[in-house]
């Protein structure tokens, strides 16, 4: 559980799995990997239309990405192979997984934890056996079939808020409270998918699924109330809309700065991970806030990859 009373530079995070990981060391519960302040995790899309950068990571590139990747410091490279920009149609399994499955079959033995980012449940079951060691869904494992893939592969799941389904997530937006809603969703799916057997759960609030602008920028104002729980946050802006929004950035290409100023913002306020496109500037970033809130003499701290 992470100490939430020291800065956060030091707070404690970890994941549980139930098999051998890049980093991991045998504990009674599994095999941990632990790690201080804000990891980052790496966005490699191997799809042709993703909003950022559709198209610029498919084959032999997409390994070459991987890999720069792992060396700029990210703690987890999230493979994903079907498109959840707004508007986005969906695609058929067998696509998803001749986009993803190659990718992460050669991957193994990198040294790197890998996630694959999906929505269906086979296609989660077939990325675990590839070598993926987490799955990230951003429908929430509402699927109980998702569920009992997780569980009985002994695999953590990214557990994300999405109000619809991405072809249609941002056509009208609307919550009571959206803080509440979204924050009681979370804690009441992790609580479900952990009970049903599943190692360990990330929580993420979903920026810009489902969501406005002053939507999205309540919930990273509310970001406190949600790190101070017992579940790791994951949050990623990365180039999203919201970006462009704020600073008048039309190009997502372009949008790097202001995300990594909306993760230092999610890294103070206690995320355990931020998602992210650009992770060597991410990188740089988080290492030079954590050495200027960190306590007088203590050492700097240092990539958990």
């Amino acid at each position: 559980m992470p100490e939430r009373q020291a800065p956060w530079p030091q707070q404690l995070h970890r994941l549980t799995f139930g098999f051998p990981v890049p980093g991991g060391l045998r504990t009674p519960q599994g095999w941990e990997v632990t790690w201080r302040g804000c990891a980052v995790m790496g966005i490699l899309n191997v799809t042709p239309d993703s909003f950022s950068d559709g198209g610029r990571h498919l084959g032999a590139a997409a390994l070459t990405q991987a890999r720069a990747l792992r060396d700029a410091g990210a703690l987890i490279i999230d493979v994903g192979g079907e498109s959840t920009r707004p508007g986005a149609e969906p695609v058929p399994a067998e696509v998803e997984l001749d986009r993803v499955r190659p990718v992460l079959r050669a991957l193994v033995g990198e040294g790197v934890l890998l996630s694959v980012d999906t929505r269906k449940p086979e296609v989660a079951r077939a990325a675990l056996e590839a070598g993926a060691h987490l799955v990230n869904d951003v429908s929430g494992l509402r699927d109980p079939q998702m569920v009992q893939v997780c569980a009985g592969a002994g695999a953590p799941a990214c557990v994300m808020h999405m109000q619809g389904e991405p072809r249609t997530m941002q056509d009208a937006p609307h919550y009571a409270d959206v803080v509440a809603e979204v924050h009681g969703f979370l804690r009441a799916q992790a609580e479900r998918v952990r009970g049903a057997g599943v190692p360990a759960v990330l929580l993420d609030p979903g920026l810009g699924f489902g969501k406005t602008l002053e939507h999205n920028l309540a919930l990273l104002r509310a970001l406190p109330d949600l790190t101070a729980g017992e579940w790791p946050v994951l949050v990623g802006a990365s180039r999203k809309g919201l970006v462009g929004r704020l600073a008048d950035v039309p190009d997502p290409a372009q949008r790097d700065p202001g995300s990594v100023a909306l993760h230092l913002h999610a890294a103070r306020q206690g995320a355990a991970l931020v998602r992210v496109h650009a992770v060597a500037e991410h990188v740089q970033a988080l290492r030079v806030q954590a050495a200027l809130e960190s306590p007088p003499g203590a050492a700097p701290l240092q990539s958990p990859a």
